[in-house]
């Protein structure tokens, strides 16, 4: 399956500052854009618009896949600072991340709105990215496995296989976001499998069609080593994405180690 190199910009970036990225990044990628990997790029709330215009100014619309950061379960109503997926769709973007480590952490987001959150945005037609994760305690009380399996099928419940083709699960261990102490590929690649065989139970029959990407500290360094692994399916980055030559350079390391 084709790698996913999916930017999390989180809070960074103005309209002004997307623009300038997508300048550069054009220049940088030339023709080679295309047929690099699937780009998917999710900015802050008020940047998706500018994105959108620069990638169609560019024509680049068709290469580059822009999301967002978060996504309700309703569409409508008293709901201060949330936004729906129909107004996603509006603007032009295709998925929504949703159950990211820091909306657990700081917002108290629980398994159970990631899982409205996520069947809302597939609803709409966009394709939901759910992340799951285990903290730095649960990491050093060997507690991966239980956690992630329990946010996994907590952040799935009731979903359907066909709602399944349109998801996209990322692990992103909480200790290695942002820390530069990222998960080595075979940590990464273990914890990869057992969310493999757990999708086989959750949603058999398109359990091996679900791309699983790994989300902490990757940069162009150490891409390639999780795209050579079978089962990571390409990278949830966040740092290394807001600078277009750096975003760039890990593009073409991950894809030089396509599998």
């Amino acid at each position: 399956m084709k790698p996913i190199f999916a930017a999390n910009w989180k809070m960074n970036l103005t309209a002004g500052e997307t623009r300038a990225f997508c300048q550069r990044f054009f220049e940088l990628a030339g023709e080679d854009l295309a047929a690099a990997a699937d780009i998917w790029i999710a900015p802050p709330f008020l940047s998706i618009s500018p994105l959108v215009s620069e990638l169609a100014r560019a024509g680049c619309a068709a290469s580059v896949k822009v999301g967002a950061q978060n996504c309700h379960w309703l569409q409508q109503g008293a709901h201060t600072g949330e936004v729906s997926a129909d107004m996603l769709v509006e603007q032009g973007v295709s998925f929504a991340i949703v159950g990211h480590s820091e909306r657990r952490q700081f917002y108290g987001e629980s398994n159970e709105a990631v899982a409205l959150r996520a069947r809302a945005a597939i609803a709409k037609g966009l394709s939901a990215v759910v992340c799951v994760g285990e903290s730095a305690a649960d990491y050093s009380s060997k507690r991966t496995e239980q956690v992630v399996l329990e946010q996994l099928r907590k952040s799935l419940a009731g979903i359907t296989s066909t709602e399944a083709e349109r998801l996209v699960i990322a692990y992103e261990p909480v200790w290695a976001i942002g820390t530069g102490l990222a998960a080595t590929a075979s940590i990464a690649q273990g914890v990869h499998q057992l969310i493999r065989r757990e999708l086989e139970l959750l949603v058999p029959g398109v359990a091996q069609k679900v791309p699983i990407i790994y989300g902490g500290s990757v940069n162009a360094g150490n891409i390639a080593e999780y795209c050579q692994e079978t089962e990571i399916n390409g990278a949830l980055i966040g740092g290394a994405s807001l600078d277009p030559s750096s975003y760039w350079s890990l593009i073409q390391s991950g894809r030089s180690a396509e599998k």
